[in-house]
C-alpha cells in the first residue's frame, strides 16, 4: 500500500531527475548542434564560418550560464526572464542563420518559455521560437524565397500551434503536479497536527487519570473524615458524657447505672457505624427504616440523653429517596443536634423533614443563645469548626444548597437541601473513587 511518505519520495525523485535534466539539455543540444555543423561538409553541406559561430555559442553559453544555471534565484523574476527569453531567441536566430543543424538548440526555447515565462507571455515565447525553428526545418534561410516563403509560413504556424497545444497540456500537467504537491504536503502538515494532537490528548488523558486518582483519594479521606466526625467522634462525646454523668452520681446506684448502660449502648452504637464506616455502607439506622423513622429514632434518643426537648415533623410525599441523600440528610440531623448539645443550651428544638417535588430539605431549628456565623475564630477560621463543614461537603457533593441562620440570643436555624434523587442510579455529581 503506497503511503503518503512514498508519495511525496515519488515526486521528489521525479521532480529532481526532470530539474537535472532541464538543467543539462541546453548544453547537451547545443554541443550536438556544433558537432553537428562541424561535420556537415561531410554529407555535402557548405562549411559555415567557424569564427562566428564560436562567438554566437560562446555568448549562447555564457547566457545560459548566467541566467540559466548561475543564478537560479532569478528564475522567478519575470521581467528578468523575459529579458533573458528574448537573449535567447536572438541568439538562436543568428546560430540558424548560420547553420539550419542549430535548430536542436532551438528546440530550448520551447521548454524555456514554459519554465520561465509566466502565463500569456508563455505562448508569445512560442510563437517567437517557431518561426525560427521552421527555418531550421526548410534546410536553412537560403531556401527560402519568393516561391517557397509561403512553405515557411505554413511550417512556422503548425509548429507554432503544435508547440501551443504541447504547452497547454503541459501547462495543464504542471498545475496538476502543482496541486498534488500541494495537497500531499497539506495531508503531511494535517498528519503532523493530529499527531501533536494526539501527543497532547495523550498527556491531557494521563493528567485527567492523574487528577480523577487524587480526586478520587481526596474525596474518600474527606469521607472518612467526615464518617469519623460523624460517628466515632460524636459517639466517644456521648460515652464521655453520660461516664461523666455517672461519675457524678457515686450515691445514686440507679442514675448511675443508667448512665453507664447508656454509655455502653453508644459503645456498641459507635463500634457498629465504624465497621460500617470501613466498608462504606449506609448507617445501621438506615438499613431497615425510612429516612423519617431513622431521624425520628436519633432525634428521640438523643433527647433521651440529653433531656432537650426535640420533635421532628414530616411533610408531602414521604418516598424512598437514593442512598446518598438519605445519609446526607440523616448526618445533617446527626450534626445539627449534636452542636445544639454542645453549644446551643437550648430547651427545644424543632427538626422539619419536607418532601418536595424536586427537593427535600431538612430544617433544624433550636431556642439557644446562638452565634455568630461568620465570626472569626483565633486560628483565623470561622465559625462552625470540622462538622459544619463536613455537613456542607455533604450536601454539596449532591448539588444542594446548606444554610445556617444565626445571632446571638437568637437561637440557630440550619437548612439543608438537596436533590429529590429516587432510589436507584447514583447521583451523577458523585466522581469514581479509585
Amino acid at each position: 500500500m503506497t503511503t503518503e511518505a512514498d508519495l511525496r519520495e515519488e515526486f521528489d525523485k521525479w521532480e529532481h531527475k526532470e530539474h537535472a535534466l532541464f538543467a543539462v539539455l541546453p548544453y547537451g543540444l547545443l554541443a550536438a548542434s556544433i558537432l553537428f555543423t562541424v561535420l556537415q561538409p561531410i554529407v555535402g553541406l557548405p562549411q559555415v564560418n567557424h569564427a562566428a559561430m564560436l562567438s554566437l555559442t560562446a555568448a549562447a553559453v555564457l547566457w545560459l550560464l548566467t541566467f540559466h544555471t548561475l543564478h537560479p534565484e532569478w528564475h522567478q523574476n519575470g521581467a528578468r526572464m523575459g529579458l533573458y527569453f528574448a537573449g535567447f531567441v536572438v541568439l538562436a536566430g543568428g546560430l540558424i542563420l548560420l547553420s539550419p543543424l542549430f535548430g536542436f538548440f532551438t528546440f530550448v526555447g520551447y521548454i524555456h518559455a514554459f519554465q520561465y515565462l509566466k502565463g500569456r507571455w508563455r505562448y508569445a515565447g512560442v510563437a517567437a521560437t517557431a518561426p525560427i525553428a521552421a527555418v531550421s526545418y526548410m534546410g536553412g534561410v537560403s531556401n527560402i524565397d519568393a516561391s517557397s516563403w509561403w512553405a515557411w509560413v505554413g511550417i512556422s504556424l503548425i509548429t507554432m500551434t503544435l508547440a501551443s497545444s504541447f504547452s497547454y497540456f503541459g501547462d495543464m500537467t504542471d498545475q496538476r503536479n502543482h496541486k498534488q504537491k500541494r495537497a500531499l504536503a497539506e495531508l503531511h502538515e494535517a498528519n503532523v497536527k493530529l499527531e501533536a494532537a494526539l501527543e497532547e490528548n495523550a498527556g491531557l488523558h494521563a493528567q485527567l487519570l492523574v487528577q480523577a486518582r487524587e480526586a478520587g483519594v481526596l474525596d474518600e479521606r474527606q469521607r472518612m473524615a467526615r464518617e469519623i466526625h460523624d460517628t466515632l467522634a460524636q459517639g466517644l462525646a456521648g460515652i464521655l458524657a453520660q461516664l461523666q454523668a455517672a461519675e457524678q452520681m457515686p450515691d445514686a446506684p440507679q442514675d448511675w447505672r443508667r448512665h453507664v448502660a447508656a454509655a455502653m449502648n453508644l459503645a456498641r452504637e459507635t463500634l457498629t457505624e465504624a465497621r460500617r464506616t470501613v466498608h462504606a455502607v449506609e448507617p445501621s439506622v438506615l438499613a431497615d427504616a425510612r429516612l423519617p423513622d431513622a431521624i425520628s429514632d436519633v432525634t428521640r434518643r438523643w433527647s433521651e440523653i440529653t433531656d432537650i426537648d426535640a420533635v421532628l415533623t414530616t411533610t408531602g410525599d414521604v418516598r424512598p429517596m437514593h442512598a446518598d441523600v438519605e445519609v446526607t440528610l440523616l448526618r445533617a440531623a446527626q450534626e445539627a443536634l449534636a452542636n445544639v448539645a454542645k453549644h446551643s443550651r437550648a430547651g427545644r428544638v424543632g427538626l422539619t423533614l419536607s418532601y418536595m417535588e424536586d427537593l427535600v430539605t431538612l430544617d433544624v431549628r433550636d431556642d439557644g443563645i446562638g452565634f455568630e456565623p461568620n465570626a472569626k475564630r483565633a486560628n483565623g477560621s470561622t465559625n462552625g469548626g470540622f462538622g459544619l463543614a463536613g455537613m456542607r461537603q455533604r450536601v454539596q457533593r449532591l448539588a444542594g444548597r446548606l444554610a445556617i441562620e444565626s445571632e446571638p440570643g437568637g437561637g440557630t436555624a440550619i437548612s439543608a437541601s438537596v436533590p429529590a434523587i429516587p432510589a436507584g442510579p447514583p447521583p451523577p455529581a458523585r466522581l469514581p473513587e479509585l
